[in-house]
């Protein structure tokens, strides 16, 4: 267990130990909320909205996932051939 002092500005320094298990590094976001009289502080991972797939898009690529297990796709080579042999 570690002690942190709130700084001025109500800052509190996470010790390096943590950082490291969690993978926090500056500039990282983290969420922090209270919980039962103490300070709950988790490390948060913000997206883009324009990174956000549409259900469409999410089914197509389950759908292509699934066809790459099974082995259906078309090797790079042959879809060159394919493209040079069509008008």
């Amino acid at each position: 267990m570690s002690i942190s002092k709130v700084g001025q500005r109500r800052q509190v320094v996470i010790p390096k130990e943590i950082c490291e298990d969690l993978g926090l590094k500056e500039g990282d976001f983290v969420e922090v909320k209270e919980s039962k009289g103490a300070v709950l502080i988790r490390p948060k991972r913000l997206v883009d909205s324009d990174d956000i797939l549409t259900p469409e898009a999410e089914a197509l690529i389950r759908k292509g996932e699934a066809q790459l297990k099974k082995g259906e796709y078309v090797s790079w080579d042959d879809l060159k051939r394919k493209i040079k042999t069509e008008p």
